[in-house]
């Protein structure tokens, strides 16, 4: 069952979005050389109690950190730790959460800690956001999930091939329907996969995150002992990029973003939603 929002309700989530963005924007300024990512999670802890805010990754199915920190081959799910010293040339991508009045908000940057990042690296970010932006603006009335899959997709698939000889698009994980609960339905995936259809139809008061996983490899991934930490197969360092995205009567509000997606879906061509907040 996809839930569908009233727009009270999509009022809410932008509230919830935008401490999202706070916390991201935090913890950019954190992430450091020489920070552990526990004081990731500590300052983004702050940011949450400074906006009234609950976490929703916390105690998640046991998680035990308020944000995930993944650190260069580390795709997602990565828990904050005092053991885990950010260096320079890192890669992190943290994901963050929040909840205000029952409703969630999801986002996920990629951050890079110091100097010295090898030009794929920069590309591989710059590839998994804009196709995370391509899924964003595929979001419109009257078209199919599917088309949210395939603009991810065709996206990746199009830009040159980096040194390492190929973008590996993440299969194990993927977009999900948000709102009165952090993850819903429908799961989106970052590919199109024929076997599972088109999807159902994309109509005002649908919530997505949609958040590509990209690799400078392969596609496969384990978890770890600890149940959570997903990597790569073969060490190959990862982005993670991700925005909720309402879909309303007068077109797309990126949830999570703090102008509402407007500069980069004009892009596309595209006039976000009026921000309910305004």
């Amino acid at each position: 069952m996809v839930e569908i929002k009233t727009p009270e309700q999509i009022a809410k989530m932008r509230a919830a979005g935008l401490v999202v963005a706070a916390m991201h924007a935090a913890c950019r300024k954190a992430a450091v050389p020489g920070a552990t990512t526990k004081d990731l999670d500590e300052v983004a802890a702050k940011v949450l109690a400074d906006h009234g805010a609950k976490p929703n990754f916390l105690g998640y199915g046991g998680f035990p950190g308020n944000i995930c920190t993944s650190v260069n081959d580390v795709v997602v799910h990565g828990i904050p730790n005092r053991e885990t010293v950010l260096e320079s040339g890192d890669i992190i991508s943290i994901d963050a959460g929040a909840i205000v009045d029952g409703w969630h908000g999801d986002a996920a940057i990629t951050v890079f800690v110091g100097e010295g990042h090898a030009p794929e690296l920069h590309e591989l970010s710059r590839v998994t956001e804009e196709s995370m932006w391509a899924g964003i603006a595929a979001m419109r009335k009257g078209n199919r999930l599917v088309d949210v899959s395939k603009a991810i997709e065709g996206y990746i698939r199009r830009q040159p091939r980096p040194a390492s000889g190929r973008y590996g698009i993440i299969e194990d994980y993927g977009g999900h329907g948000i709102g009165s609960q952090m993850h819903m339905d429908p799961h989106l995936l970052n590919y199109v996969d024929r076997r599972r259809g088109r999807g159902p139809k994309l109509v005002p008061g649908m919530c997505l995150a949609i958040e590509p996983m990209v690799s400078l490899g392969t596609a496969r991934t384990h978890v770890l002992e600890d149940e959570w930490t997903v990597k790569t197969d073969d060490g190959s360092w990862a982005c993670h990029w991700e925005h909720s995205v309402a879909l309303t009567e007068e077109g797309p509000l990126v949830l999570t973003a703090p102008d509402g997606g407007r500069a980069k879906l004009a892009e596309y061509g595209i006039t976000a939603a009026p921000d309910p907040l305004d």
